[in-house]
């Protein structure tokens, strides 16, 4: 492997959501064996962070709703996988089962804080405040997500100081790392450069943020290489390319996990995933969905 250009980071690491994000918005129900195995083969290929899962209400995300069994199946190990909790019902569940890691999922934008939260922009952190106190003092581990930070359905375009306000709210909360999610996939790499230069300004480092891309407009891994290029070294992508939102209609698949590694291992950047093993995994997967991946590496290798 070549050695990085200056500038460029020795290592990344990749938050792998496929099991959470990838499979919320399928239309048919995966069985729950399937998942753990998603789970496994994830991190056997050498995934450090997989998501497992999200303690939402199952009338909300019906894919989801067996996710107090997925993580009992996934046994010890699965108490080190992150999952969302939307409240502190989510919490007390993911708290019952040992979890060590949790995310909660906040929004840039009032229009979609209301039909995803039921909550006002600033009623959200109201909801928040008691689940991540609570989490802390349990000695849990809190991600923060803000998602539409670059553009939202109903609203358009999102300003930035506005997102910074918002995610840096959340991040104050008690969270170690804030995600900032392009939902609809409307960013450009002028636009990631503005947004981290603002959550600089505002005292938020690289070091502390993520970046979580969506592909509609063919955008993502352009996007990821500005992030990387502006000193962000985490990054959300999905084995395969799966998923969106169920919330947007127009947020398609997330950045696929294949395609960030083919560039980052190009760029002579350590991940720790094994590509091949990774590319089965997400044919594995596409086979039981029943339809291909929009993974390009997937499709390119598999």
């Amino acid at each position: 492997m070549q050695v990085p250009e200056p500038g460029l980071p020795a290592e990344v690491t990749i938050y792998e959501v496929g099991p959470r994000d990838g499979l919320q918005n399928e239309q048919t129900i995966v069985p729950l064996e399937v998942k753990a195995e998603f789970v496994r083969r994830l991190v056997a290929a050498g995934l450090p962070i997989v998501e497992a899962t999200s303690f939402v209400h199952p009338k909300w995300v019906p894919q989801l709703a067996d996710a107090a069994d997925l993580m009992t199946e996934l046994g010890e190990a699965g108490r080190e996988h992150p999952v969302l909790v939307p409240n502190e019902r989510g919490l007390d569940r993911a708290l019952e089962l040992g979890c060590k890691h949790i995310a909660i999922f906040g929004s840039a934008t009032e229009t979609f804080a209301q039909r995803n939260l039921n909550r006002s922009l600033d009623e959200q952190f109201a909801m928040f405040e008691p689940t991540v106190r609570r989490a802390r003092e349990a000695g849990l581990d809190v991600r923060a997500y803000v998602s539409m930070c670059f553009g939202d359905p109903w609203e358009g375009d999102v300003p930035i100081d506005q997102v910074v306000s918002v995610g840096k709210r959340l991040f104050d909360l008690g969270a170690s790392q804030l995600s900032l999610g392009d939902t609809i996939g409307v960013g450009t790499t002028g636009h990631v450069t503005a947004l981290l230069d603002g959550f600089n300004a505002a005292g938020l480092a690289d070091d502390v943020l993520a970046m979580h891309f969506h592909d509609t407009y063919g955008q993502a891994l352009a996007n990821a290489a500005a992030a990387l290029r502006h000193g962000v070294t985490t990054f959300d992508a999905s084995a395969g390319g799966l998923g969106g939102c169920p919330y947007a209609e127009s947020a398609t698949g997330n950045l696929a996990t294949e395609d960030l590694v083919w560039m980052l291992h190009g760029l002579g950047i350590r991940t720790g995933v094994d590509l091949a093993a990774l590319v089965e995994t997400s044919v594995w997967m596409a086979g039981r969905l029943g339809r291909p991946s929009p993974s390009r590496v997937v499709t390119a290798l598999g």
